[in-house]
């Protein structure tokens, strides 16, 4: 089992775009080519338009391996769906009088301004990755048909995408091919993504592969050949002319939902610390001082994205016990306090970790982090388990409304989990992570009988 995935700030580059073009677009209609336009409706309007036909046009779905033709094509294609949002904010708001030659007029600037900056930065991480190594990703392809070694080849030749191939395999004499030597040389040598062509590894080594990627949090992604029927549930992208298929999609990955999870997190959890905490925690600090001497918080080393370590704050349930990392709380624990009893039913206790939420440890609702020694027991005992590291752990979760909270008694207990926490990796949205508050919410009120 590894560690954790290499550390990168690639999921920045998409936010700075976002907020780059959308000053542009605001700020030379306002202060210079439109200013007749009412500020604030102006703004709203036009910026929601932009974000809606970006959606629709992928304008930020540039990637490392992207070609400069196709960074034109999405400008090209972006330009004429916010001219026709010009266009339509101008006859739909006419007393404005906008005058069409400049809505053309401030489209060019707008597209100039926002086409070269796009392009320097496109062109600025080209030249990072090939001549100054930075931003880089390992890689090691599995199998040695054409497609294998064009892709190879596609790495070897454009430094600039940042791809640095560690080694290409071959399966055509399986019984010479040792899976667990080699992966033990993926985990040495820090290798990122696993390239595997499709027609050399059978179904029982994609099996294991995959089985391996999903518990060492590494990228799966296929390489087909030429005319294969492809399967719609992978994500196809091309590297130059090689067809390459990913593995698992996950919605995170996108900066863009990855931004809106943070600034909902950010919102709930400042509410929460302001109109909810500020006031409850010294009144709970008072009755835990009184019925027990220790602190008012219980601090404990839990793994999260990435599998690094964060400390997680919780108000302390026990008395104060040399096994508190060690063993998990059972029903009827002697450990517990009353107020504790209380505050564990109603799940107060956890309160203390929207402070994790704010700093950025946490999400309000992602799968339930574990202790640091039922992580590394799980992780060898629980196929998938490590899955749930691709993305912050939460306060509440999937699984724990689905009757997957509190004490683990039996593997069912643990594999449900896990399940529930990768439906939710691979199908989240905002609006699941809402239902799951409000069900959280609710369950607090009524009381679960796993809540102890």
């Amino acid at each position: 089992m590894s560690t954790f995935r290499q550390g990168r700030y690639s999921w920045l580059i998409k936010p700075i775009f976002y907020t780059f073009d959308i000053i542009v677009i605001n700020l030379v209609a306002v202060l210079w080519l439109l200013p007749q336009v009412p500020v604030a409706k102006f703004i709203m309007i036009i910026t929601l338009g932009w974000v809606v036909t970006v959606l629709i046009s992928k304008f930020y779905e540039v990637h490392r391996y992207s070609s400069v033709i196709r960074v034109f094509n999405l400008i090209i294609r972006q330009g004429l769906f916010f001219t026709l949002i010009m266009f339509a904010y101008a006859g739909i708001f006419p007393q404005n009088d906008i005058n069409p030659n400049n809505i053309l007029k401030y489209v060019i600037i707008c597209f100039v301004l926002i086409s070269f900056f796009k392009y320097t930065l496109f062109f600025l991480l080209k030249n990072y990755r090939a001549y100054l190594k930075g931003n880089t990703r390992k890689t090691i392809i599995l199998g040695e048909s054409k497609q294998a070694k064009n892709l190879e080849d596609f790495f070897k030749n454009t430094p600039e995408s940042g791809f640095i191939n560690t080694k290409l395999v071959s399966f055509k004499n399986r019984k010479k091919v040792d899976l667990n030597a080699l992966f033990e040389f993926i985990k040495a040598e820090n290798v990122d993504e696993i390239y595997c062509a499709l027609s050399e590894l059978d179904p029982a080594d994609v099996k294991a592969i995959t089985k391996f990627a999903d518990n060492n949090l590494k990228v799966v992604k296929f390489v087909p050949e030429q005319n294969t029927v492809l399967n719609k549930e992978l994500k196809r992208d091309f590297y130059g002319l090689v067809p390459v298929l990913k593995f698992r999609s996950i919605p995170l990955d996108d900066s863009f939902n990855l931004a809106i999870k943070r600034f909902f997190d950010l919102l709930f959890s400042l509410f929460v610390i302001i109109f909810i905490m500020s006031w409850l925690t010294p009144l709970l600090a008072l009755l835990i001082k009184i019925e027990s001497r220790g602190p008012v918080f219980f601090t404990q080393k839990r793994n999260g994205y990435n599998y690094k370590t964060f400390n997680c704050f919780k108000f302390r349930s026990m008395v104060p016990n040399k096994k508190a990392d060690i063993i998990q709380v059972s029903k009827a624990d002697q450990r517990i306090t009353k107020v504790g009893k209380f505050i564990r039913q109603t799940s107060i206790d956890e309160l203390p970790q929207f402070l994790n939420v704010f700093i950025g440890d946490m999400s309000v609702v992602g799968p339930r982090p574990h202790m640091i020694s039922h992580t590394e027991m799980y992780a060898n005992k629980v196929d998938k388990f490590m899955v749930r590291h691709f993305v912050k752990p939460g306060i509440t979760g999937l699984a724990q409304v689905s009757g997957y909270r509190g004490e683990v008694e039996s593997d069912k207990d643990i594999i449900g989990r896990v399940r529930y926490d990768i439906f939710y990796i691979e199908n989240w949205s905002l609006l699941l992570d809402i239902k799951i508050i409000i069900q959280t919410i609710v369950k607090a009120i009524k009381g679960d009988e796993k809540a102890y």
